[in-house]
């Protein structure tokens, strides 16, 4: 019929077979954002909105929603079900934290994390048939805060038969996800080597990690900071407060082709993480980010929150803007730094470097004596 473009509106997940499919066979799919359409004023109805979408389509007046290339859509599904998996697996971290407050055992008040080396050491032998504080007191990891004394104290019991099934149906739930997350990593590793390479780490090495300490719990075990490294063409984890995982997410929503997004503005804009203030007549009703639901923009603000002690300039940064404005107003700010640091760093592939909160401030201070001298200047004073 001569149809090279097509327009559709994003219904929850309806939609995506019908994108993929007329993708794969040459069309150029544009996906609509239905509020768009209704601002024109058009009639609802679903004969109608069809009608009027080809119509609008056809004068070009209809914006298309941002899609990653099919490579990144499909690692971005991967990460997506991860994050799933991990909240399943809360969920039954739970069941095991009431089952062990239903016997007693005050495990919380001596670990900050039941799931670490200690406490599931001791769970473990619990369900073997320990009984006894002392005993599985030596369990404790040497790493542990608490002493034996302590961690005895809070394992003094009342274990019944009832609660102790629970427990043992919460831990092999507990250990089933994580078998499900080990092999979901997997299939994203096996996905990672199959995207078109930025750089080749074996020619040009990454660089040293900035930060070292105990890996979390919930990292994957293969090298995923090399992965990354190698697609994106440059080490986003050498910004402060951005850890693999949550550069894994930014690139699963965002991809690494920026030129989607003619300057970091209409970057920050899409995120959600610049200023979208509503003014009529020359009054300003309302102030503040425009609401979205990107995971990308909840990375970038749980990124910039990590940051209130940090000792770098993005952590200065931070600490100054919550000291004029407020937290919400600084978590903000920050996280849309961050998102025009990410931005350049994949437009010019050129490294992240950190000049360090004391020279943020005396950079401060001379802005500050800058402008006195202005004032001063325009007073005719000196």
């Amino acid at each position: 019929c001569g149809v090279t473009s097509v327009a559709m509106e994003s219904t929850g997940i309806y939609w995506i077979p019908v994108f993929e499919i007329l993708e794969s066979e040459g069309f150029a799919v544009h996906l609509i954002n239905a509020h768009h359409v209704h601002q024109t004023g058009s009639p609802k109805s679903d004969v109608m909105d069809c009608q009027r979408i080809q119509q609008l389509h056809s004068y070009g007046l209809l914006r298309s929603s941002f899609q990653p290339s099919e490579e990144i859509r499909a690692v971005r599904a991967l990460v997506r079900h991860r994050e799933n998996l991990l909240q399943g697996r809360v969920t039954h971290i739970q069941h095991m934290q009431k089952a062990l407050h239903l016997m007693n055992v005050q495990l919380t008040n001596v670990l900050s994390d039941i799931t670490g080396v200690t406490g599931m050491l001791i769970i473990r032998a619990i369900l073997d048939g320990q009984r006894d504080p002392h005993y599985l007191a030596q369990f404790r990891d040497p790493r542990c805060a608490r002493d034996e004394d302590e961690i005895a104290k809070s394992l003094q019991g009342n274990y019944k038969r009832e609660h102790l099934f629970a427990l043992q149906q919460a831990v092999e739930l507990y250990d089933f996800y994580t078998t499900r997350i080990t092999a979901c990593d997997h299939e994203i590793e096996q996905f990672y080597a199959t995207l078109q390479a930025q750089v080749d780490p074996a020619q040009k090495p990454l660089p040293p990690a900035k930060r070292s300490g105990a890996k979390s719990k919930n990292s994957p075990n293969y090298d995923l900071r090399t992965a990354l490294y190698r697609i994106a063409g440059v080490d986003l984890t050498a910004i402060d407060g951005l850890n693999v995982l949550s550069v894994q997410t930014i690139l699963s929503e965002i991809g690494v082709d920026m030129s989607k997004w003619p300057t970091s503005k209409h970057f920050c804009a899409w995120l959600g993480l610049a200023p979208n203030n509503l003014v009529s007549g020359g009054k300003q009703l309302r102030t503040g980010t425009k609401p979205v639901k990107s995971r990308a923009n909840l990375t970038f603000r749980q990124a910039a929150q990590s940051l209130a002690k940090s000792k770098s300039a993005l952590g200065w940064y931070y600490r100054h803007m919550r000291a004029r404005f407020g937290p919400a107003i600084a978590n903000v700010a920050t996280a849309h730094k961050l998102a025009r640091i990410v931005y350049a760093m994949l437009t010019t592939r050129q490294p992240y470097h950190d000049v360090g909160a004391e020279a943020s401030e005396i950079d401060y201070q001379k802005r500050q004596l800058h402008n006195l001298e202005e004032k001063a200047r325009k007073l005719g004073l000196s």
